[in-house]
């Protein structure tokens, strides 16, 4: 039996409905306990719309018991809803609810955590300094060797940097950073997704790769250099985003590990827009998201697609699966 939690996100979002649409699609009493963070004039709210029939066991905030055939909610109490607009109340829930979900994982009470998505903005309001998911779990989990990635069958991610401007890339791209993420792309490989080879592409920062230090140096002077630590049948590179991607190159390896943001997600969302995954590596605990925002334009219409949220619940149970294997050996 593996225990997962799912957090409500942002409640003003889309991540209420989406969660409950993706509980009730992966709901399996013999294989799963399932438990949901959220206010709860918020799910009595959604639960009504969507004809939600699983039994739910209310459980206790402090000494919550969960209970297989059931949705175990965690109540957050009833909370102002605005569908459609951040405010400083959802950015507070936001937060709240991943602080839950990470003391219940860490304590292992749980193997792993859903994030339905949460807003910038509304953290802001409410007071809120992280730009994203990945940083409040990070901090929560204390942990500096942590990284985003992005999950599919058809190709798995990685980023160098990941929530800052375009203009600061350049100065971000270190040899200790770049060594960092590419060896925790290895070991993730290796133990969250049970690869026992895995085979890595690392993109250039520059157009046309740098054309020999006339575009830029950085792939001279630190991306090929700390690919060479690594045995060249593990990590390969640096490649030149455009033609690797335009000859379906990612096809040939396990992971791609990309200098920045978009350099990777645009590719990544073209091939996964609904079924792209999200997934903290390096954090103590699994922790797997849509890759989609709140969609507040579409909340409260009932119009949002979990697909993402279903992927999201699978490779959190593949990764909690694989890590209790490696535990037990």
């Amino acid at each position: 039996m593996v225990n997962i939690i799912f957090t409500c996100g942002d409640i003003n979002g889309i991540g209420p409905e989406v969660s409950l649409k993706s509980i009730r699609q992966v709901f399996n009493s013999e294989k799963y306990s399932i438990i949901f963070i959220c206010p709860e004039n918020i799910f009595e709210h959604y639960r009504s719309l969507l004809d939600f029939r699983i039994p739910i066991n209310y459980c206790n905030i402090d000494n919550p018991v969960f209970l297989s055939g059931h949705l175990n909610l965690i109540g957050l109490g009833n909370a102002q809803f605005n569908p459609g607009m951040p405010t400083d109340i959802s950015g507070k829930i936001s937060l709240a609810a991943i602080e839950l979900a990470s003391k219940l994982a860490l304590s292992k009470k749980t193997d792993g955590i859903v994030t339905a998505p949460i807003s910038k903005i509304s953290l802001e309001m409410a007071g809120i300094n992280f730009p994203g998911h990945t940083e409040i779990l990070a901090d929560i989990c204390n942990t500096n060797d942590y990284g985003m990635m992005f999950l599919s069958d058809n190709m798995k991610a990685a980023l160098t940097t990941i929530h800052i401007p375009l203009k600061d890339i350049p100065a971000n791209i270190t040899e200790n950073k770049l060594f960092k993420i590419i060896n925790l792309v290895v070991n993730t490989l290796k133990t969250d997704i049970a690869m026992k080879k895995p085979k890595i592409a690392v993109l250039s920062l520059n157009p046309h790769g740098g054309e020999n230090g006339r575009l830029g140096k950085e792939e001279e002077e630190i991306i090929a250099p700390v690919i060479k630590i690594f045995p060249s049948e593990i990590v390969e590179g640096p490649f030149v985003p455009d033609a690797f991607f335009g000859k379906g190159l990612h096809l040939k390896y396990d992971a791609v590990v990309g200098m920045y943001h978009d350099q990777v997600l645009i590719p990544f969302k073209m091939l996964n827009f609904d079924k792209g995954v999200n997934f903290t590596a390096g954090l103590p605990i699994v922790r797997t998201s849509p890759d989609h925002g709140t969609a507040f334009d579409i909340s409260g219409k009932l119009q949002a697609n979990p697909s993402s949220t279903i992927e999201a619940f699978k490779w959190n149970v593949i990764i909690a699966q694989n890590r209790k294997i490696k535990n037990a050996g």
